[in-house]
């Protein structure tokens, strides 16, 4: 039998380019006045995934994606925000969030613990992650018996990760309490000092959500419409690619999921875009920022370059010799557009810029602000520029920047 294609709803209206990119923006909150008093937590809600990654050069990723959007908020006060839990004062303790896999592992508002059901199942019918336990009954019974009695814990407090070895030679009891994280017996609420510290899911996730049991497709309908707040405008791949769903999930649930279809001049792609966002024109201020790579605008690089243009690899893993642009460069934002790039580093109190490149004369005074601002927000007082592919524009950054007061 053929399956039969269903054809495409016609689209309710088209965007220009520059309509979409000011819709990515705002959603994103990239755009428009920051919700101050929303906080980081704000932010995290509002986007509903922000990616962990052990690069520290500035700040891990996580602490990046708020300073991007609220400026230079402390911190500590970054992390408290994400791993803290209610006042003791309050009824019940109940955290913010917890951690899990969506676009990678990510740090998710705590309501969004249903929405993650679908792949708990997934993970528990494959039966094993990469790593296989020698006695998967005996292990997983002693990590939650210990976990029952003494937790929370982290992996050295439940006995080591390792077994001597390099990285992934992870030990049984890791491999166990990682296998009932993947399963949702066990849950990461909390990092301490990097590490996951590691709870009960029936003790640390509010029973309203613990038992909120979503079937399939609510899970996958409820995972599309948040991307697709969180992005504006979208792509199928756009979607998919959010939370890390395959394209023909996107199908099953996107005519159910609230965004409506539009057409995006030169897109060449059907796109899906939230109402809210097409309700009203996408105005305001533009931030003028440093992103990380791992920020969820950017964090899709065909998406990337379709709205902004710009092409932009992390180069982290690429051997040293063969990179371009540095070892973690970060795009700059200005002006609703990505400008340019910056690979940082930090020698004492000093933010040295590695390498730099720019789009044009006008991209000079935004890098020299976004520069100084981050050198504040971790510390620094001072800013270096070491290389920069254009001499005369080299020249022009550090002169604005002794003017700004280097």
């Amino acid at each position: 039998m053929t399956a039969v294609t269903q054809p495409l709803p016609q689209p309710v209206t088209t965007l220009s380019r520059d309509d979409a990119r000011r819709t990515a923006l705002r959603a994103q909150g990239l755009l428009g006045a920051p919700d101050r008093r929303a906080g980081v937590r704000g932010v995290l809600r509002h986007l509903g995934a922000v990616q962990l990654d052990t690069i520290s050069v500035l700040a891990r990723s996580h602490e990046l994606v708020p300073y991007a959007r609220l400026g230079a908020v402390g911190r500590p006060a970054v992390e408290a925000a994400y791993w803290s839990a209610s006042p003791v004062s309050a009824p019940a303790a109940r955290p913010h969030s917890f951690e899990y896999w969506s676009h990678a592992a990510c740090i998710l508002p705590i309501e969004e613990w249903p929405h993650f059901a679908f792949r708990r199942r997934a993970r528990r019918a494959r039966g094993h992650r990469w790593h296989v336990m020698a006695d998967s009954e005996r292990s997983c019974a002693a990590v939650l018996d210990r976990l029952k009695a003494d937790g929370p814990l982290t992996t050295s407090e439940l006995g080591g990760g390792r077994n001597g070895g390099e990285w992934w030679d992870w030990s049984e009891t890791k491999i166990a309490v990682e296998w009932l994280l993947d399963t949702g017996e066990v849950v990461c609420t909390e990092r301490r000092a990097w590490k996951r510290v590691y709870d009960l899911a029936e003790r640390a996730v509010p029973d309203d959500l613990l038992h909120d049991d979503l079937d399939d497709a609510e899970c996958l309908r409820r995972l599309v419409a948040q991307a697709g707040a969180a992005m504006g405008v979208a792509t199928r791949a756009d979607l998919a690619d959010y939370h890390r769903l395959k394209g023909e999930q996107v199908d099953a649930v996107v005519a159910d999921s609230g965004l409506v279809p539009v057409e995006v001049e030169g897109w060449g792609k059907p796109a899906w875009a939230d109402p809210a966002a097409l309700a009203a024109p996408p105005r305001g201020r533009h931030r003028t920022t440093l992103l990380s790579p791992f920020d969820s605008l950017i964090w899709d690089r065909p998406r990337t370059e379709r709205i902004f243009g710009f092409t932009h690899r992390l180069e982290a893993y690429v051997p040293r010799p063969k990179r371009i642009h540095g070892y973690f460069a970060m795009p700059l934002l200005a002006g609703g557009q990505l400008v340019g790039r910056v690979d940082p580093a930090r020698e004492g109190s000093t933010l040295v810029a590695r390498q730099v490149s720019m789009q044009g004369p006008k991209a000079v005074t935004p890098m020299a602000q976004a520069l100084r601002e981050a050198a504040t927000w971790v510390g620094c007082d001072s800013v270096r520029v070491e290389r920069c592919d254009d001499p005369k524009l080299a020249a022009a950054l550090r002169t604005e920047l002794t003017h700004m007061g280097d």
